[in-house]
């Protein structure tokens, strides 16, 4: 094992690297200070104060990784009523069983073989697995692990680490997969996160993570995807550097289309694992890229403060001329997105979500904007509607468009538009 840098980080000011420990860090983005995203509060609480935390993204000159610059601890982030769920949005679901098809393709799976998901939210990832003949668990720590259980997915309410490994173990022996999607860019405790991977898997094991793709957030302008749950915004450089520190390697990554951008790698326990083309033409691709320069996170900046102008002058506009102008979807993205517009509930004054939503009732962080039915969208036919979950938009519009709904639909993101559809 390699001098290991510490990967167990502390909350508050971070003033080093969360995989090298380099001190080499810029500045990419200041969003102001920003609440929790998903820690959505309801009418009452609208009385109460609103803790705010800097939000800050800056990137590692040494390994470049991204990250945020101060961290707030995980039990304060995913609260037991934490409000996300994975399975009622169709289109994650029908990617989400893609996921499960091409792993047990990749990795020859076999009935009876025990896959771990975790931050395995409702199950519906597992599910997938379960359907093929695979034992699976769950390791969720919210609430919503109840949620899971009910669909006939065991699942541990916990966080992962390596007390959870071992009693893994020793109930249900070592998995032959672990998975990780849009979880292991959240994790503070590093270290024992994956020294409990270390301990979970099989020696034949392997490590599917899934997160939003640094090259991908980038070229897109993706600065919505920057809130206090993603500590990390990972370059594949990024990722083979940490697991250099433990006992992995890096076998395959591919770019995959989930969340506007994401990178999917396997990470093969032990060392000098064979490792497949697609690690150096991506490491090559982001070197090409630029992400190892400052040229390229000022135009990621100029991008997002060009997004900033557009969208509140939209939304200014339609105030002065007396239209109404909407939100629909309410993902953690979007309270980024409208706290640092600047767009509060006097020129939006709501935000529509599917009636199954965990978020129906409460209200945006920070900007306070009531999060409602989206049946209210068809019986008001308002004059805008602006698509939130801009990453998911020309499914999500053609949906809205099938159900009658006739307003203007704009997509804020990478850059303004108004769609033809």
């Amino acid at each position: 094992m390699l001098d290991t840098p510490n990967h167990d980080i502390p909350s508050g000011k971070l003033k080093c690297c969360q995989v090298c420990g380099s001190k080499r860090l810029e500045l990419v983005i200041d969003l102001g200070h920003q609440p929790l995203c998903d820690s959505l509060p309801s009418e009452t609480q609208l009385d109460a104060p609103e803790t705010s935390y800097p939000l800050r993204q800056v990137w590692c000159r040494d390994c470049t990784l991204s990250q945020i610059d101060y961290v707030i601890p995980g039990e304060v982030v995913f609260h037991p009523e934490y409000p996300y769920r994975s399975g009622i949005t169709k289109e994650l679901a029908v990617y989400q069983d893609a996921f499960v098809q091409d792993a047990v393709s990749d990795l020859a799976l076999e009935s009876g073989q025990l896959v771990v998901d975790i931050g395995s939210n409702d199950g519906t990832l597992l599910s997938g697995f379960k359907q093929r003949g695979m034992r699976v668990l769950g390791v969720e720590p919210t609430n919503i692990a109840r949620i899971a259980r009910e669909q006939g997915i065991d699942t541990l309410q916990a966080f992962f680490d390596e007390d959870t490994a071992q009693k893994i173990v020793e109930t249900h022996g070592h998995a032959k997969v672990a998975t990780a999607t849009n979880v292991f860019a959240h994790v503070a405790k590093l270290g024992s996160f994956i020294r409990g991977l270390e301990r979970l898997l099989a020696d034949d094991g392997v490590f599917i993570l899934e997160n939003h793709y640094l090259l991908d957030v980038i070229e897109g302008g993706q600065f919505d995807t920057i809130y206090h749950e993603h500590l990390r915004t990972y370059s594949l450089k990024s990722i083979v550097k940490l697991f250099e520190f433990f006992d992995f390697t890096c076998v395959d990554a591919r770019r995959v289309s989930r969340y506007g951008g994401n990178i999917r790698v396997y990470v093969a326990k032990g060392k000098g694992r064979p490792v497949k083309p697609s690690i150096a033409k991506l490491l090559q691709a982001e070197d090409d890229f630029g992400l190892s320069r400052p040229e390229c996170y000022a135009g990621f900046r100029a991008l997002a403060e060009k997004v900033k102008l557009d969208l509140l002058n939209l939304a200014l506009d339609c105030k002065e001329k007396g239209l109404s102008f909407v939100g629909n979807s309410c993902p953690g993205r979007c309270s980024t997105l409208l706290n640092y517009v600047g767009i509060d509930r006097t020129l939006m004054p709501y935000i529509c979500e599917q009636p199954t939503s965990l978020k129906l009732g409460l209200y945006l962080p920070g900007k306070h904007i009531p999060v409602v039915d989206n049946e209210r969208l068809i019986r008001e036919q308002p004059d805008y509607v602006v698509l939130l979950a801009w990453h998911y938009g020309e499914p999500i519009a053609a949906q809205l468009r099938a159900r009658g709904l006739k307003s203007k639909l704009v997509m804020p993101m990478p850059e303004l538009r108004i769609l033809s559809i």
